[in-house]
């Protein structure tokens, strides 16, 4: 139930737009698990009709591979049109990522958003967003878990007080 009141649902307000932050990407550009979980969910959203766009950000590895490219080539290979996907391939971070959503939202007159990441993330980007002036944020999360969220889970309270306190520059 907290996560339902704080806007985090495992089904989403209707947005103007789904924010999907990055993760790893095989040098093939296969998606990570992890990565095409948010994917999946973001996709449900678009077939659902509770975003008409999806916003993909990740960054580019040392390899040269491009994370967000490679989450748009997923999105579309399933029927999303390649019109409807807009990639940030400068989203190294969350901050980065909100920055970016945020002021591509302005430039299109968009006043609401729905953040696809994991359960344990969401609250910090969601926070990030509205640091950066959205102010219609939920959240959504697909249904995948890993050994690795122990330590995300203990990570993201600090990270979390950073974006708190964090100047906007």
């Amino acid at each position: 139930m907290v996560l339902a009141s704080a806007g985090l649902l495992t089904h989403p307000h209707s947005a103007d737009i789904a924010v999907v932050l990055g993760n790893t990407v095989d040098r093939n550009g296969s998606p990570s698990p992890r990565l095409a979980a948010r994917l999946t969910r973001a996709w449900e959203c678009y077939q659902r009709h509770q975003c008409g766009i999806i916003f993909v950000s990740g960054g580019i590895d040392s390899s040269g591979t491009n994370e967000g490219e490679a989450m748009r080539a997923w999105l579309v290979r399933r029927g999303v049109p390649g019109d409807r996907v807009f990639v940030d391939d400068a989203g190294n971070d969350t901050w980065s990522t909100a920055r970016h959503a945020s002021e591509f939202m302005r430039n299109r007159g968009l006043s609401s958003a729905v953040v696809v990441t994991q359960y344990f993330h969401l609250p910090r980007a969601m926070l990030a967003l509205k640091r950066f002036g959205v102010d219609e944020v939920s959240g959504a999360y697909p249904r995948f878990w890993e050994f690795r969220d122990f330590y995300s889970v203990v990570r993201e309270a600090p990270a979390f007080l950073w974006y708190v306190v964090r100047p906007i520059k």
